[in-house]
């Protein structure tokens, strides 16, 4: 059965009723935990990594921010395992949905721009007005200053969703190429299926590193605002 190029990116469906809840649902159910006193070698990494991963992020907040680390913990643990889902066979990446990269972008942005408003008002106005900034050009640079604030939780959206989708199109480019050229040309098929395991090992670390770029913008957002 030959798919469309951008089958994967479908919205999944259960007896004709969209699916898409279940499967934003189902990568925390992946997380492993451990109710025993003693952690076996999995729980310690997993563990070692979040605190890692949370001290790079924390180490510059105030006690306003550090409010926010289970948050953060959550939402990158939430990107990082969905993004990983996503690269086995027959699945579906939610990820590579704008409106739920909005859904999540927007909330997170309003909330640090609401701290701010609520308790440093006055610093973070002054950051829509650039000091020095001759009189002529006040106008329209508090406008830019304005877009530019705005279109953050867009540009969050917009790079998590542009890198996680051209990845998978990559991969099923390449591999449908491979599968069409097994039957032409084995030694090229063995160069392409080499070039799809490296690009799989690339995919891997990019979901991984997209998780922690969208956490730590969103971390840097709440820095400016807290």
């Amino acid at each position: 059965m030959n798919e469309d190029l951008f089958t994967p990116f479908t919205t999944p469906t259960v007896l004709g009723l969209p699916a898409a809840i279940l499967v934003i649902l189902f990568p925390p159910l992946l997380v492993p935990t451990s109710k025993h006193f003693i952690n076996n070698r999995l729980i310690t990494t997993q563990q070692w990594l979040i605190r890692l991963t949370l001290k790079q992020m924390m180490i510059t907040h105030n006690t306003k921010g550090r409010t926010w680390s289970l948050m953060l913990t959550s939402l990158i643990i939430f990107i990082a395992s969905t993004n990983l889902l996503g690269l086995f066979p027959y699945s579906f990446t939610p990820t590579t949905q704008l409106s739920m990269n909005l859904a999540m972008a927007i909330p997170l942005w309003a909330s640090t721009v609401a701290m701010g408003l609520r308790f440093k008002a006055k610093i973070s106005l002054a950051h829509l007005l650039p000091q020095g900034t001759p009189t002529p050009l006040i106008p329209m640079l508090i406008i830019i200053e304005t877009i530019s604030l705005f279109i953050q939780p867009l540009a969050l959206a917009v790079r998590l969703t542009a890198n996680i989708t051209a990845g998978h199109l990559l991969m099923h480019l390449i591999g449908s190429a491979t599968l069409t050229m097994l039957t032409i040309n084995l030694p090229l098929t063995l160069i392409t299926l080499t070039i799809l395991t490296l690009l799989t090992i690339l995919e891997i670390a990019v979901a991984l590193i997209q998780a922690y770029v969208f956490t730590l913008l969103v971390s840097l957002y709440l820095h400016d605002n807290s």
